[in-house]
């Protein structure tokens, strides 16, 4: 299985950036896809992560409002719109598939992760 994040970079406060993660390698559409981010010095934390139809999805309360997730099972591809940046955003952020088809904010749960995609916001 292979995950690659892109859609990353500099963006001022106030900004929007949208990550992608296309997924190869198993069927997309069976598994929960999550998004989780790293910034330095920090332990990774849980961003976002939406079940496998797509019709649940959870939020971090810091980015809840913010943030969406959202997937195309027919291009293979998990989204994560993010509006309003802040500096305290900035990370390497990763998408991740699931074991199983429902979204969790346990990052064991996902077995499988992409290389992250570094996030910048300026202040």
């Amino acid at each position: 299985v292979q995950l690659q994040a892109s859609g990353g970079g500099l963006v001022q406060a106030g900004g929007s950036l949208r990550l992608s993660c296309a997924a190869s390698g198993r069927t997309f559409s069976n598994y929960a896809m999550g998004w989780f981010r790293q910034a330095p010095g920090k332990e990774r934390e849980f961003v976002a992560a939406i079940s496998w139809t797509g019709r649940s999805t959870l939020e971090a309360d810091s980015v809840r409002g913010r943030f969406t997730i959202s997937r195309d099972n027919a291009k293979n591809t998990v989204y994560l719109q993010m509006n309003n940046l802040r500096p305290e955003d900035s990370a390497v952020y990763y998408c991740a598939s699931g074991t199983g088809a429902f979204a969790s904010t346990n990052d064991y749960v996902y077995d499988y992760w992409g290389q992250g995609t570094q996030v910048t916001v300026s202040s």
